[in-house]
């Protein structure tokens, strides 16, 4: 399973990507606004269930490393999990490549290969509240905001709401 875009590839991740998800999760500008940093044990648990061979049957999440085409470099992860014929997406990129329209970009691509590929057609992604790069994100692959959780989920000690997108195949 590979996904091109204009200046992405997304490759689904192998055990040699440890590094990478490692950062991804414990790098405190990444996770600012996703989640407290976790112990290396519980991310160590969290890659290995990434490793999985997945299927549509399957509760694990599908997860591809996204590389520049041009370097060849690892710039974060997405993926998605099915339940109930409805794909939870997600997706962390490294600082040093916010703000260049990666984000957008590859979840188009998830979302288009997605959709051709696996016949996926209805999505959803949670976003916790003050992350508005991501919530961009969303809004320009065609999400909309469905509903806002207050007080839904806990990050240093701070109670954040929960804001709950969805996309299904009615959206241009």
């Amino acid at each position: 399973m590979k996904i091109e875009t204009k200046r992405l590839k997304m490759e689904v991740i192998t055990e040699n990507d440890w590094a990478l998800f490692l950062q991804l999760h414990s790098n405190p500008e990444v996770i600012s606004l996703c989640f407290d940093k976790p112990d290396v044990e519980v991310v160590r648990d969290k890659f290995e269930s990434r490793l999985v061979p997945w299927n549509m049957d399957s509760s694990s999440w599908l997860c591809f490393v996204i590389f520049n085409k041009q370097s060849g470099n690892a710039i974060g992860i997405t993926g998605f999990t099915v339940e109930n014929n409805v794909a939870e997406v997600g997706y962390l990129l490294l600082p040093e490549f916010y703000s260049n329209g990666y984000g957008s970009e590859s979840l188009a691509g998830l979302l288009d290969w997605a959709e051709s590929v696996q016949e996926i057609n209805a999505y959803k992604a949670v976003v916790t509240e003050g992350n508005i790069g991501s919530e961009k994100v969303l809004l320009k692959c065609g999400f909309q905001l469905d509903r806002i959780i207050p007080d839904a989920y806990e990050i240093g000690g701070k109670l954040f709401a929960d804001h709950v997108y969805s996309r299904d195949d009615k959206v241009t």
